[in-house]
């Protein structure tokens, strides 16, 4: 093909991309998670605020992290887009808690599912990078795996030394297994372009809370498969869905 030949071929091929419609040039967008921490209603608050659990028991927070991945949003048709990849949400890093989720199929969505937790096989791959580097202090390195969530703070009425409430779940084998993943309905279909931010209310009293109502006076620690899944089973109820902005 001649010089001249082409570049009109390409001087077409230009053309039509330019007349195609916005949505046909670019058939994905993006996504933000924003993830609100609560206590109950009150907004969490870490060190000066005092909160009470589902007895009345008082409490303060003063560390609240914990592993999200595995990203599922659900189509009407109940057609899946997923995201495998791992976030570590932590209270004291703000921007943790915007997750953007990039190159999403153009098309509505009724629901989204995410895992809490860190998969097995990545429990089995040894230390990684981002936010799955051990150097994030969410590894057991004498158990070579991850620590999934960690709840600690202070209660009056804690058995443990110093009052303190110290709560470090994780494990992926049965019969301690406390991957939770969990599927959250959405107020009004989600539509994915480049401005779509859902914010999905977080819990930390539910951790303490349903299904089992945890009493500090007896359990105000648990840092090995011990009652692990006791507290998984509560935490899985931590998300909601706020709203779409």
């Amino acid at each position: 093909m001649h010089l001249k030949a082409i570049l009109t071929t390409i001087l077409c091929m230009a053309t039509l991309w330019v007349a195609m419609p916005a949505h046909a040039q670019s058939a994905h967008g993006k996504l933000i998670i924003a993830l609100d921490h609560f206590v109950g209603d009150q907004p969490l608050i870490t060190d000066t605020v005092t909160y009470k659990n589902a007895l009345g028991q008082p409490f303060t927070i003063t560390k609240f992290r914990y592993y999200i991945g595995e990203i599922h949003l659900y189509n009407a048709k109940n057609e899946v887009t997923i995201c495998k990849q791992y976030f570590l949400i932590d209270e004291d890093e703000p921007e943790s808690k915007k997750i953007e989720l990039k190159h999403i199929p153009d098309q509505e969505y009724t629901s989204i599912e995410l895992t809490i937790g860190v998969d097995s096989a990545s429990n089995c791959s040894g230390a990684q990078s981002g936010a799955l580097d051990p150097a994030n202090a969410m590894f057991w390195a004498w158990n070579t795996g991850y620590v999934f969530l960690k709840l600690e703070g202070k209660s009056p009425i804690s058995a443990s030394p110093g009052h303190l409430l110290q709560y470090h779940i994780g494990g992926y084998k049965t019969p301690a297994n406390c991957i939770r993943t969990v599927r959250l309905q959405l107020k009004k279909p989600l539509n994915i372009n480049s401005n779509n931010q859902l914010h999905i209310k977080v819990d930390a009293l539910e951790i303490l809370k349903t299904p089992t109502a945890i009493d500090f006076t007896t359990l105000s620690s648990v840092t090995d498969f011990h009652y692990a899944t006791t507290i998984a089973d509560n935490y899985a109820d931590m998300f909601s869905i706020e709203e779409i902005k």
